[in-house]
């Protein structure tokens, strides 16, 4: 016999307030899964709950299982809705996700982390499925010390998703990774929780560009989801991104997955790359992915033999593809950069609120002998204004500082043990 599972993930743009034609796109996007068949959906940047609602409402009928993540002040944005009952859920913060002070980027506030879900599939049994949003801030170029947040999201994620593979689960991950195929954190989510890239087994056989696509070629051929000319929400401006001029676009988000049992095909593409019907306008600033997932158990006999299935796959998990010295060290290195420069950056915010401080008091007693009247509202406003950079400059300079370092350190140490492990176990190898 063969069970297809269909999956697709797509990151709505949600943000309220902020996000153009809101309403308009949440009711397409609700429309276009209501007349889908998918299995399984992933949702990210669905912060609006009642946009959430509007979606599951609209598939409800056919999905009427379905888990919305809270998460930070604003929620986490991630959502499934699944065909198959639900038998847990759970959500995992990530330790590092932005700046309290970097209101525009906004990723402190809505508590970005991964969300899952274990389903009852009626072959497999229990299925774990993770649902992600990595941090943007860092983009691709420059030293990976850029990355440092989106590369803790990354082994946090590669951890949880290790730990429901190596119970013997078929493991299912989607979402917005922020991450280019060849990056550093991707490196760290394929290899240390050993997950397959659905795209990347469906379109081995395309061989890197060798000159310039056009829009439609990056999207059908290299599975471009983020800053496609198609979208009608790119920026106008030429990309001096060197990935974007080359693949017309980058592929940001993924359909992951882990299995222990023989599959065949696997049928990945982009989807929700058309306009709205009637609307000039796209989906989402970013295309959805949708894959195909075809588990076949024929060769390991009927339903009466799953039991000894299972127990193949608990072997099969166990023994996980590992992250290369290269990639650890490379990984240390970020993290250790990180974090003398946030004991740098901590030394020069705790100065200036101590600067702050004693000019504030210099202010308070001299304007008791200012005899100019209209003086009074100036050293009113300074007053004001030094009082905000004392009170954000120590919070963000201890509190943050700290906070952040002791994460970093969190991250080094198990990195350390990792590799102290792997160093350990590669005698027995030979």
């Amino acid at each position: 016999m063969a069970e297809q599972i269909r999956v697709v993930t797509l990151n709505c743009w949600g943000l309220k307030y902020v996000s153009k034609d809101r309403h308009e796109r949440v009711t397409a996007i609700a429309h276009a899964l209501a007349r889908s068949d998918y299995d399984i959906i992933a949702l990210q940047e669905i912060w609006v709950e009642a946009d959430y609602n509007e979606i599951r409402q609209s598939v409800v009928p056919r999905l009427p299982y379905t888990k919305l993540f809270h998460s930070g002040a604003l929620g986490a944005g991630l959502g499934i809705l699944t065909r198959w009952p639900i038998i847990a859920t759970s959500m995992t913060p990530y330790s590092l996700v932005g700046e309290p002070t970097d209101v525009f980027g906004g990723d402190w506030f809505v508590g970005k982390g991964v969300g899952s879900v274990t389903i009852m599939h009626p072959v497999l049994g229990p299925v774990q499925l993770f649902v992600t949003h990595f941090c943007a801030k860092g983009g691709e170029s420059g030293p990976e010390y850029n990355r440092t947040y989106r590369l803790v999201n990354a082994w946090e994620f590669a951890k949880v998703a290790r730990q429901a593979a190596e119970l013997g689960r078929y493991v299912i991950a989607m979402g917005d990774f922020n991450s280019i195929p060849t990056s550093l954190p991707m490196n760290v989510v394929l290899n240390h929780a050993g997950l397959v890239d659905s795209w990347a087994t469906s379109h081995a056989h395309i061989p890197p560009p060798s000159g310039m696509l056009s829009p439609i070629e990056g999207v059908i051929n290299y599975g471009v989801t983020a800053d496609s000319p198609l979208n009608s929400y790119r920026d106008s401006k030429p990309s001096g991104d060197p990935i974007v001029r080359k693949y017309q676009g980058k592929r940001l988000d993924y359909i992951l997955f882990r299995h222990p049992v023989p599959t065949g095909p696997t049928i990945t593409q982009v989807v929700f790359s058309d306009s709205i019907p009637g609307n000039s306008c796209s989906y989402s600033d970013h295309f959805g992915v949708e894959a195909t997932l075809v588990i076949d158990t024929q060769a390991e006999g009927k339903q009466d033999d799953m039991a000894s299935l299972k127990d193949t796959s608990a072997m099969w998990f166990n023994s996980p593809s590992e992250l290369s010295p290269n990639a650890i060290t490379e990984m240390m290195n970020a993290f250790n950069t990180s974090y003398r420069m946030s004991q740098d950056r901590s030394r020069k915010e705790l100065i200036i609120f101590g600067t702050s401080i004693l000019v504030l008091i210099g202010l308070i007693i001299g304007s008791a002998w200012v005899a100019v009247p209209w003086l009074n509202p100036v050293f009113v406003l300074l007053v004001i204004f030094l009082s905000w950079q004392a009170t954000t400059k120590l919070y963000e300079g201890f509190i943050f500082g700290n906070w952040e370092r002791k994460a970093l350190q969190n991250v080094i140490e198990e990195l350390e043990l990792y590799k102290q492990i792997l160093a350990s176990q590669a005698p027995y190898d030979r």
